[in-house]
């Protein structure tokens, strides 16, 4: 098995929808940037209140992925 080296970036996605359409809609975004993404681990989860109601949910996720060679 190779030597595999990570490097973690921490990004924040919202979505109206939920917390796991908050995630996918992060890791979406960055999938047209960053090659080679791993897994993710969710940091922190909040939301933002409209009219008293849940207008979105906010989810900090920090991504690794392994780096070109």
């Amino acid at each position: 098995m190779a030597d595999h080296i990570y490097k973690k970036i921490e990004l924040v996605g919202s979505s109206p929808d939920g917390v796991e359409k908050a995630v996918e809609n992060a890791l979406a975004r960055a999938s047209k940037t960053i090659r080679n993404m791993r897994w993710f681990e969710v940091v922190e989860t909040r939301g933002h209140i409209e009219d008293g109601k849940i207008g979105h949910w906010q989810v900090t996720i920090r991504v690794g992925f392994t780096l070109d060679e």
